[in-house]
């Protein structure tokens, strides 16, 4: 269905039209003095220069075209049934300097941590249909990128384009926790999930893990903690090859402990395969029944008569433009 989004900005369509009832300055008042020599060449150059016909068309084509895009037309399509029932999942990621190490696979190709994170993710966020989904990046400290929300694709996408070093170097798991809770506080009828993917131990923020803990105890939020990062590593020295260990600093007690005192569970993302594990767990978490909603796709077409209103200025002014040129060019080769 075609509507206006404002339709009353129609009412300005005749507003022109009151330039026709302005009083007209007599053209002969106030004439002292009168050069006959003159005379002829003004006469001649005001008949050229009198009114446009073409352009006036092209004005009032214009006019009406900015009036409808300022009404913002836009195309409604059929409703589409949203999913009554769904899970509540914000989804928190580790953006700290630790998260550069290039330890994993993907494609057969060694990337870093976050890569492969994304990579996971991306199938996970596309699978999570009649979700609602958040986005929850800390380093030093942690920001919130998309609050719960059944748009997907958004969420995904500034996934997609978070950089290691975004908000810092440190690791506050701490507010990362915090900051879920809080999102959670208005949705009564909630799982309250919260996935937590960190390759490290808290070392920044103003709450401790053990702080959070309590706080997702007391508002019934469940925690799954994924800690990221491959047990051992080859790497090339001035002694030839050893093998570390690149994970040596991840807190797997701490995480281990907030996520089962939640009625969560931990896993340990060695590889691309064990990260996908909690694709099963997550799809057995029974659905919370929500009110049946519809939505109705919506087309913004504004843009095509602001298109218009802008090709047709452009003609006016190069319609009135093109005398002077021409008077310019043929004044200087006479």
């Amino acid at each position: 269905m075609f509507e206006f989004a404002w339709w009353w900005v129609l009412f300005a369509l005749p507003l022109p039209l009151l330039a026709l009832l302005l009083p007209k300055k007599d053209s002969q008042q106030g004439a002292a003095l009168r050069v006959p020599a003159l005379t002829d060449n003004i006469q001649t150059s005001t008949k050229k220069v009198g009114p446009n016909r073409i352009n006036l068309i092209l004005a009032i084509l214009a006019w009406i075209a900015l009036v409808v895009a300022a009404a913002r037309p836009q195309w409604l399509g059929e409703p589409v049934n949203i999913p009554s029932e769904g899970r509540d999942l914000m989804l928190a990621v580790d953006l700290s300097g630790s998260m550069n190490q290039e330890d994993m696979v993907v494609n057969g190709r060694r990337v870093n941590r976050l890569i492969m994170i994304k990579s996971v993710l991306s199938d996970f966020i596309e699978r999570r249909v009649g979700d609602r989904l958040g986005l929850i990046l800390f380093a030093d400290t942690a920001y919130l990128q998309a609050p719960l929300t059944y748009d997907r694709k958004t969420v995904e996408q500034l996934l997609l384009e978070s950089q290691i070093g975004l908000v810092g170097e440190q690791t506050a798991i701490g507010d990362a926790i915090g900051l879920s809770i809080k999102r959670f506080a208005s949705k009564e009828e909630s799982n309250k999930v919260i996935i937590l993917l960190t390759d490290g131990q808290n070392t920044a923020g103003n709450i401790t893990p053990a702080q959070a803990n309590e706080l997702a105890i007391n508002n019934d939020v469940t925690v799954y903690t994924i800690g990221v990062g491959a047990d051992s590593m080859i790497t090339q020295g001035i002694f030839g090859q050893r093998q570390t260990n690149p994970s040596r600093d991840l807190d797997e007690k701490m995480l281990t402990e907030l996520a089962e005192s939640t009625g969560g569970q931990y896993f340990r993302a060695k590889d691309t395969q064990s990260l996908q594990q909690i694709y099963s767990i997550l799809d057995a978490l029974e659905p919370i029944e929500r009110e049946n909603r519809q939505m109705r796709p919506l087309q913004a077409l504004y843009f095509y008569p602001l298109m218009l209103a802008l090709i047709l200025s452009f003609l006016i002014g190069v319609k009135s433009v093109l005398p002077w040129i021409k008077q310019r060019l043929f004044g200087r080769l006479q």
